[in-house]
């Protein structure tokens, strides 16, 4: 009995923890208020505790439109077997990636390189030092169960070696990068590397880039559409091109209401990941503006005028700016559920004769890949359709207008969860959109878009000082980050363009004034400038992603800042930066892009 009675006081938590997250105004947090698992807020306190009880810390990062993450929910943290291994025996913290990025960056990051492949939910266990030991994605509850009994045994069994090796693993991870000086290539060396590696990434058939799932890439697309402007290259031409055509008729674009899902999950751009992100919106915007003009396209202006216009008329948020996400799962928990359609559905809503002529514009033809219906897609021309069935074009296109504004009615029925978060930085990003698109063709709904994210960021966001990261509700969340500076400092570099207003380039001033002070050291760049946790220290440069490098960014403002000493900070910076840029110029885009940009750079 005695013995008995030991074991539990040795294996129970000092004291019961509860779940913080009940009510939290972060959707994506408040979602697991109300789960078994104790999960707590990540700050000091959490990390604190970690150390306090001698537990390891377990990180859960995620967001509200992640399809995977309300899959682990259900199945993990819903399960009471699994939350009672976590109370007990770690310290459990839910992430919401989107409030912590500089975290998360870190994360995925330790991930990538120890897995070879991250991806969301994040699930990292650290040690109460905060040096991550190992990660993984999603996991089923079987596997997830045991991993968390087996780490459990193996750090009450051997804490002091899985110390010792989670710290090593870092300090290894962190020196392979580039340190030592190297010789500046020319121009035209650069130049010829970024198209180069870009070559061997490059799918020649489908277009974009990689083998597996196809992610847009809209920062390298943008640095390759410059290079294409500067020394127009017949190949790279036709590849951007295959790539531009491929993402707007395909199924990572919506075809009935506009805007870019975040990615497909074959390499043919067919079958999307449903969930639509305000970056991806910003970001693709900006890359068909740009290619429209460089290659003399009409209809990618028409795709960035579209996408535009489904984040002006479907994603302003209450307090004046526009939402982070709508969920990849509708509200009945199917992937997709908003956007597919049956073929019965189909002939309920539009009759017989409407759903053939729909079918035939949208491609939905064939038997659909998806469980739960077709994804509308680009198919037959209106002047096909007009030829074959012997109707006058324009009484093609009026049908279809009717029948696409049926859809839409439709679908508007449908649940859609919806993150309400906005966020400095990716409004900063629309906002650089809004702002070029608004010069580019004097359009007075995207100007006044425009000048609601201006007035959000510096009159919600902005106190004076320093940025705030979020607004969910009425409350200000978290932190601004490095990516927060810099996206909404590029935003408001475009909208001081649009504007003219003197006090809109004061503002952009002082946020890279402080971005340089708070973020920027003799080692380069940190995301965080007062970080809880080791192995989020300075870097000399920042690889691109799904979105830009902040490092580059804020270097290329500087750069054209007009103010002498930002200029002379911000070249210093690029050439720190230039081992990396020359050793992946790919994944560095946005930095060789800085190094072209130097006054020093020549041909």
């Amino acid at each position: 009995m005695i013995s008995l009675l030991l074991g539990a006081l040795l294996t129970a938590p000092a004291f019961a923890l509860d779940n913080q997250l009940r009510a939290h105004p972060s959707p994506y947090l408040a979602m697991h208020g109300q789960d078994p698992v104790a999960w707590q807020d990540w700050g000091q306190a959490a990390v604190d505790l970690a150390r306090a009880e001698d537990k390891l810390l377990f990180v859960s990062s995620g967001y509200f439109s992640c399809h995977w993450c309300h899959v682990m929910q259900r199945e993990s943290y819903q399960n009471d077997a699994i939350a009672d291994i976590l109370n007990r025996h770690f310290v459990p913290v839910k992430l919401d990636r989107e409030l912590h990025g500089a975290l998360d960056a870190h994360l995925i990051s330790f991930v990538e390189q120890t897995q070879g492949l991250a991806g969301w939910p994040l699930n990292v266990f650290l040690t109460p030092e905060g040096y991550p030991l190992i990660g993984a994605t999603y996991l089923p509850p079987e596997r997830f169960q045991a991993v968390l009994l087996g780490l459990n045994n193996s750090w009450r069994e051997e804490r002091g070696r899985l110390r010792n090796l989670a710290r090593r693993t870092l300090l290894e991870l962190m020196r392979d990068t580039p340190q030592e000086s190297v010789a500046p290539w020319s121009a035209t060396a650069l130049q010829g590397a970024v198209l180069e590696q870009a070559s061997t990434l490059a799918d020649p058939l489908s277009g974009g880039f990689g083998d597996q799932s196809r992610f847009p890439m809209s920062p390298q697309l943008l640095t390759l559409l410059d290079l294409q402007a500067k020394a127009p290259d017949q190949r790279l031409a036709e590849f951007l091109i295959l790539t531009l055509d491929n993402m707007a008729t395909q199924g990572l674009r919506d075809h009935l209401a506009g805007g870019f899902f975040r990615y497909t999950v074959d390499p043919t751009w067919q079958i999307p990941h449903f969930e639509k992100m305000l970056y991806t919106q910003a970001l693709l915007a900006e890359v068909y503006l740009r290619a429209s003009r460089v290659f003399g396209r009409d209809d990618y202006a028409a795709v960035a005028r579209d996408t535009l216009a489904f984040v002006i008329r479907e994603m302003g948020g209450p307090q004046g700016a526009f939402v982070a996400s709508f969920s990849a799962v509708d509200g009945a928990g199917e992937e997709g559920g908003v956007y597919l359609w049956t073929v019965d559905q189909l002939h309920r809503l539009l009759g017989e004769q409407d759903t053939a002529l729909a079918r035939r514009y949208w491609n939905m033809l064939d038997i659909s890949p998806l469980d739960a219906g077709h994804l509308p897609r680009r198919g037959e021309s209106v002047s096909q359709i007009a030829e074959a069935t012997e109707q006058p074009e324009p009484a093609v296109v009026a049908r279809l207008q009717s029948i696409r504004g049926r859809l839409l009615d439709a679908r508007a029925q449908r649940v859609l969860p919806v993150d309400e978060k906005e966020l400095a930085g990716w409004n900063g990003l629309l906002l650089a959109a809004l702002s070029r698109a608004a010069l580019a063709w004097d359009d007075r709904e995207i100007r006044a878009a425009a000048g609601r994210v201006r007035d959000f960021l510096r009159n919600r966001l902005w106190d004076g000082a320093a940025l705030r990261r979020a607004v969910a509700g009425d409350r200000a969340l978290g932190k601004a980050t490095l990516e927060d500076y810099a996206y909404v400092a590029y935003g408001m570099a475009e909208y001081a363009r649009l504007s003219g207003d003197p006090t809109d380039r004061t503002f952009v001033a002082a946020l890279l004034n402080l971005a340089w002070e708070r973020f920027h050291g003799p080692g380069g760049w940190r995301r965080d400038d007062r970080p809880l946790i080791p192995g989020l220290g300075e870097r000399p440069a920042l690889p691109e992603g799904a979105l830009p490098a902040p490092s580059a960014v804020l270097i290329r403002l500087a750069l054209n800042s007009g103010d002498p000493e930002l200029a002379a900070k911000a070249a210093s910076a690029a050439a720190g930066a230039r081992p990396q840029a020359q050793s992946e110029p790919f994944w560095y885009a946005g930095h060789l892009a800085a190094l072209l940009a130097l006054p020093s750079a020549g041909p």
